[in-house]
């Protein structure tokens, strides 16, 4: 597979500075400029994901299908779940 290049990017030299301070070991700009940019590559689709399955989930209750709750009952489910838990642990000790 043949290589591209990404664009050369100007930044200011203590920025450089700053970026060379953190390099780790044998570490090139090169490959922390390439990993900086697969890892927002990543980020900004997880994103993306994350808010249309947002949106998609907003739709099915908006349409109905979809079951909602409020705080107050999911804070109250948490709590009784948590409750059970610790009275587990509890008898397991005791």
């Amino acid at each position: 597979m043949k290589t591209a290049t990404i664009p050369a990017v100007r930044v200011e030299p203590q920025l450089r500075e700053e970026l060379e301070s953190v390099l780790a070991e044998g570490e090139s700009l090169s490959a922390f400029v390439e990993t900086a940019i697969r890892e927002g590559v990543h980020k900004r689709r997880t994103q993306a994901e994350f808010i249309a399955r947002g949106m998609a989930s907003l739709a099915r209750v908006k349409a109905g299908k979809e079951e909602v709750f409020t705080v107050d009952e999911v804070m109250a489910r948490l709590e009784a779940k948590l409750a059970a838990a610790r009275a587990h642990q509890a008898a397991s000790r005791g």
